[in-house]
């Protein structure tokens, strides 16, 4: 496995805020020093709808010695919105590939579901409602991926027009990619299930083997679990956010029931990581370093670093330097952090 990747949020953009705030860029620059230096990365995913904080991020990055793949991952833009932030997002990832970083360009992520006009529904909400009812997906698919075809056709005329450098896309599997406009095979749906656990580790064979047909590389975007126990049977569409209070689009508070556990998340990481290797995939990037918007505190009902896929914990403030040992951050890292950093290092 050549690239040991984990994605990095400049803030998901909803409801009028983001999951990062605020974005302080003297943070992110040590924060990448972290995922280098500790966690023994070589790639890091960037992803955010902000195209100021995209570039920030990725300079960061590319300071640290990290391989960047510069990843617009927007929502409730319509397409031709769309294709404005890719042409501006490949501009700047060009000027910092010129300056020397290594740069992979991700034409946007899961776009069929984030993007108006490709599902029916006007918000997020009533397309992820329509996603999860096998039928209104069988009824909408066939328009949905025709309409993804030329829209990725297009999108790939408009970012290598200004991009020099490999071009990937974080795909859904729904979405039936076209893999010869791209140099990287990737998907953002490689979460190990309960529902798929007997058949996980084919489903990841058969996709390198589609890579190899095209003699392409292929890399998961994508793979994370929550930190309770039983994240791992749910990873990638957790129940959690159905137990999330949220308010003006900031989750304050949890009304189910969860046990804290930190070593599942961690054995979930390593547990695909190595299925990840041996099945020959080219790079991988773990969702996610940190959810800035799921706190830990000590109340229960308050301790959204539980349904957080962060490899560290945020608190409330800079409480965290005492435990940390990152003097001046707010975060401390959790069991996956320390099994990532010395599965990383080997």
């Amino acid at each position: 496995m050549r690239g040991k990747g984990i994605n990095f949020d400049t803030g998901f953009v909803s409801a009028g805020t983001t999951t990062r705030e605020p974005f302080d860029p003297e943070v992110v620059r040590r924060e990448m020093r972290v995922i280098r230096d500790d966690l023994h990365c070589t790639a890091v995913r960037i992803t955010g709808g902000d195209p100021d904080r995209l570039e920030i991020a990725s300079a960061c990055a590319a300071e640290a010695g990290l391989e960047v793949w510069f990843c617009p991952f927007t929502n409730g833009l319509t397409q031709d919105a769309l294709l404005e932030l890719l042409a501006d997002c490949a501009e700047r990832a060009e000027r910092l590939r010129q300056s020397g970083a290594d740069v992979v360009f991700v034409t946007g992520s899961e776009v069929s579901l984030f993007t108006i006009g490709f599902f029916p529904g006007d918000t997020l909400e009533d397309r992820i409602a329509l996603i999860r009812d096998p039928i209104r997906v069988r009824a909408a698919i066939g328009e949905v991926r025709a309409r993804m075809k030329d829209f990725l056709r297009l999108a790939v005329e408009v970012v290598r027009a200004r991009f020099n450098g490999k071009v990937s896309y974080a795909s859904l599997p729904l979405e039936d990619v076209d893999w010869t406009l791209f140099d990287i095979i990737a998907t953002d749906a490689a979460y190990r299930t309960k529902a798929n656990a007997a058949h996980y580790r084919e489903s990841i064979r058969a996709f390198v083997a589609q890579g190899r047909a095209l003699g392409k590389p292929v890399a998961i975007t994508e793979f994370g679990c929550g930190t309770f126990r039983g994240a791992a049977d749910f990873a990638g569409r957790d129940p959690t956010f159905a137990d999330v209070v949220w308010a003006d689009g900031r989750a304050t508070r949890l009304t189910g029931e969860y046990e804290r556990n930190e070593d599942e998340q961690a054995t979930y990481l390593r547990d695909l990581i190595d299925v990840f290797d041996a099945e020959g995939v080219d790079a991988v990037f773990v969702y996610t370093f940190a959810r800035y918007d799921f706190l830990h505190r000590d109340e229960p009902d308050l301790d959204l670093d539980r349904v957080s896929a962060g490899v560290v914990k945020v608190f409330d403030g800079q409480t965290a330097a005492r435990e940390s040992g990152y003097a001046g951050m707010a975060w401390a890292p959790k069991a996956a952090f320390r099994m990532l950093a010395e599965l990383y290092r080997r």
